[in-house]
């Protein structure tokens, strides 16, 4: 069914976003000890893979459902993903937004259409405020990674990579919600040979590091990670699929995170967001488990603050 589903869905949304290029660095393969490739979502349209299965997703609405539009919660890139989908079809999209998401992704999100309520800044504010406008609009919501149509759209980008580069032995992607590793690791397991899939993820946000440890999902003491799109938790539609397509998530330090941003910024002249050197940070940290092998990398996006560049 996944298969089918994921080919489905590359289909349908293929009109709608870019086949994004995948790049190359000798200088970070010396570095890594391994072949690195880099399938870069950050020249996605609104700089990020979550354009992939925002679309899937705003294709996927009966009319009656577009009819009354769509509403999600999200402190970044999935709120303008979803904004710039429900303009291609036409449709309203409201986004709840904490009050401490990043003014950046307020004004591009503005810009996408979408139509911005304000919560208190932590889950249960974005959920009681989204129950309010789903009952006010009967708009229908769509989680930025909890939801089946979002995961196949995220598990595009790797289905894109394969198909360039069958030979790979890994993808590295980072994870937040769990969206992307979970379409990763099903595009893996049905297009790839023998190709495993490994997270990376910042110590101050570790949840999926500990939720594939005990075998239920866990939630996050901290989320002091200046990766501020990996802040969020896993859910009950991913899950089940990282535990059993994941090989497993390595951890990070902030340091690691900021010094492979810096180096991908430097070497690869292109701009990442800090979420998205969180993969390359991972196989910096491990090198002799990736030593020699061919690996892809999901560089996520790049929409960066830059009035906080940390470097």
């Amino acid at each position: 069914m996944h298969r089918e589903e994921l080919l489905n869905c590359h289909n349908r949304i293929k009109p709608y976003i870019h086949n994004t290029p995948v790049l190359s660095s000798t200088l970070l393969d010396e570095i890594s000890g391994t072949s690195l490739v880099f399938k870069c979502e950050n020249f996605q349209k609104m700089g990020a893979y979550k354009m992939r299965g925002a679309t899937n997703a705003v294709l996927q609405l009966s009319d009656k459902q577009k009819n009354h539009g769509v509403v999600t919660h999200s402190s970044g890139n999935f709120a303008q993903a979803l904004s710039l989908a429900a303009k291609n079809s036409g449709i309203d999209a409201h986004i709840v937004m904490p009050s401490n998401a990043p003014k950046v992704k307020m004004n591009a999100v503005k810009t996408y259409g979408g139509i911005i309520h304000i919560s208190e800044p932590n889950l249960k504010g974005r959920e009681a405020l989204s129950k309010t406008i789903i009952e006010e609009t009967q708009a229908t919501f769509i989680h930025p990674s909890n939801d089946l149509n979002v995961i196949y759209g995220q598990g595009t980008a790797a289905m894109e990579l394969l198909k360039t580069h069958p030979d790979l032995d890994v993808i590295v992607v980072p994870v937040g919600g769990g969206g992307l590793i979970a379409g990763t690791a099903l595009a893996a397991h049905y297009f790839g040979h023998n190709c495993k899939v490994i997270g990376g993820e910042p110590f101050e946000a570790d949840d999926a590091y500990r939720s594939l440890k005990s075998g239920k999902i866990e939630s996050n003491t901290s989320s002091n990670t200046i990766a501020d799109g990996l802040r969020t938790v896993l859910g009950d539609k991913n899950f089940p699929i990282i535990q059993k397509h994941v090989d497993r998530i390595i951890r990070v330090e902030e340091t690691e995170i900021i010094n492979a941003m810096k180096l991908i910024w430097e070497r690869m002249k292109i701009i990442v967001e800090p979420s998205s050197a969180v993969a390359l940070a991972a196989v910096l940290r491990k090198k002799d488990m990736f030593n020699k092998r061919k690996v892809g990398i999901v560089i996520s996006g790049g929409n960066v603050d830059f009035t906080k560049i940390p470097f």
